[in-house]
């Protein structure tokens, strides 16, 4: 036999073989299930109150459909009839569909082993007669064994239909079994506590008489409460009614509002493009006037006359456009540079007078760089040369005003020509301060005050320091070549002030 649960081989107790037809009768006996009993006697009926109809008829209807156990077997009636039993006794097979082997007799193993000795002892006649009870004590043996594996097998398959549980098991399969039931059986034992207090609660909560008269009176409370509430009802749901009507008129305005604000916004924001256009054209011009403006500015405050005619000073010496105008022993200024810096200084007389319109008289200047002249002019005094048809030709002096530096300076005769250039260009620089002192000035209230020379000019002399280059120092002569450059500085700023004054606007 195995364990219906593990499948281990299991020994079965000896008091199963030994079991009399009573004793199997008695043990399948009890374990058929009683006889049901109704649910409600008429005792308990009677004992207990009658519950509300619709809980009666709920358990009713659970008791109809009520379902069987999960596991359930039943026992074929003719399985084991006499039939089957001498069948299975003559044949000594076991026919058993939960096992997959034959049971193989005794009286076949010891017929076998009967035919290996009968070749040895088959002349002998008492080894025939000891053969032939030995062969009868076999079957006899098989018989019983048969009988009580089959009385076995028939217990444990009425034993395994009246339960949940396969039999046989081990002892192991059946200590976890005992378990598991012993916890259902807390489970079940704490279940019926449980409906236990809840009946006594039930029983204990059935109301008096006076309960229900109470009861009876907060139910008639409770209807005109009820019918009050109604009516109540009724009332707000006309109000309701009459709100729904009003919200839906309120919608159509609400509709064509948001159709009003959509064509507004939709103005007001092709009004915001419009805007946004002229504003940023707005912007473009006040950028390109901002600009022009500050370009405008830039362009007035270039002075083209300070650009061309940068005058200074480096050390001892003035300068113009970087070139020194003078001359020391240390340092030694080149006889080119100081030609240069007189040429410079002659095209600034120049320009000056031509932006004011002056005319020298008796001279004329010849700016050529470091070869530039001086032209005196001598007119002669003679009565043929009033007539204006014939006007008087002067007599024109070149005076150069550049030194080759070929000579020494210890002889000054040799120097008079340049000396005589410088005195001239003394003269006529005189002359355009005077101009200038007495000519109006633009943009000031008195006319007859003007711009004077920050050195007086007498002949040769400027700030009593003589221009002659002739039995005159150096360091003399150097001073008074700056002097002269500070003058014509003086006229370079009036003329850049005349080209800054105000515009008249128009």
């Amino acid at each position: 036999m195995y364990c219906q649960n593990c499948r281990t081989p299991v020994r079965l107790d000896a008091s199963l073989k030994e079991l009399n037809p009573a004793a199997f009768q008695l043990l399948t006996d009890s374990t058929a299930p009683p006889p049901q009993q109704s649910a409600f006697s008429t005792s308990s009926r009677q004992s207990r109150r009658n519950y509300l109809q619709d809980r009666r008829d709920d358990y009713q209807h659970a008791l109809q459909n009520a379902q069987g156990p999960t596991f359930k077997r039943a026992v074929p009636s003719n399985r084991f009839s006499h039939t089957s039993a001498a069948n299975h006794t003559k044949t000594g097979a076991k026919e058993n569909p939960a096992m997959s082997f034959v049971m193989l007799t005794d009286s076949q193993v010891v017929q076998t082993s009967s035919h290996q000795a009968g070749d040895e002892k088959a002349d002998s006649p008492l080894s025939q007669k000891q053969s032939n009870a030995v062969g009868l004590r076999a079957s006899d043996e098989n018989s019983l064994r048969s009988h009580e594996a089959e009385t076995a097998t028939r217990l444990f398959e009425t034993l395994s239909a009246h339960s949940d549980i396969d039999h046989p098991i081990c002892v192991e399969c059946t200590e976890l079994l005992v378990d598991g039931l012993q916890k259902r059986l807390g489970s079940a034992t704490r279940e019926r506590d449980v409906y236990v207090d809840f009946l006594r609660k039930a029983n204990a909560d059935i109301p008096s008489d006076e309960e229900r008269q109470q009861a009876v009176e907060a139910l008639k409370v409770a209807r005109e409460n009820e019918s009050f509430s109604f009516a109540e009802l009724q009332r707000l749901e006309q109000e309701k009614a009459a709100m729904d009507q009003e919200i839906t008129v309120l919608d159509e305005e609400a509709y064509e509002l948001d159709q009003t604000e959509e064509a507004f916004w939709r103005e007001r924001n092709l009004y915001t493009v419009t805007l946004s256009s002229f504003q940023s054209e707005r912007d473009g011009l006040n950028t390109l006037y901002d600009h022009d403006s500050k370009q405008l500015q830039r362009l007035q405050r270039t002075n083209v006359y300070n650009d061309t005619f940068c005058i200074g000073h480096d050390g001892y010496f003035g300068t113009i456009n970087g070139l020194r105008l003078g001359r020391l022993s240390n340092p030694l200024v080149e006889w080119t540079e100081i030609n240069a810096a007189w040429g410079q200084t002659c095209l600034l007389l120049a320009t000056v007078a031509q932006r004011l319109s002056f005319s020298f008289q008796g001279y004329r200047l010849n700016p050529m760089g470091s070869a530039s002249t001086i032209e005196k002019l001598d007119y002669p005094q003679s009565s043929s040369t009033n007539d204006p048809s014939y006007p008087m030709r002067p007599r024109i002096t070149p005076m150069e005003l550049y030194c080759t530096g070929d000579l020494p300076l210890g002889l000054g005769f040799l120097h008079r020509r340049f000396d005589n250039a410088m005195i001239a260009f003394l003269e006529c620089l005189r002359q355009l301060g005077d101009h200038v002192e007495h000519a109006p000035t633009q943009g000031t209230a008195d006319a007859t005050h003007g711009l004077k020379m920050p050195y007086d000019i007498r002949k040769d002399k400027i700030h009593d320091t003589s221009i002659k280059l002739s039995f005159n120092q150096e360091e003399s002569w150097t001073k008074a070549c700056k002097y002269t450059l500070t003058c014509c500085k003086y006229l370079l700023a009036h003329v850049s002030n005349m080209n800054n004054s105000p515009r008249r606007s128009f």
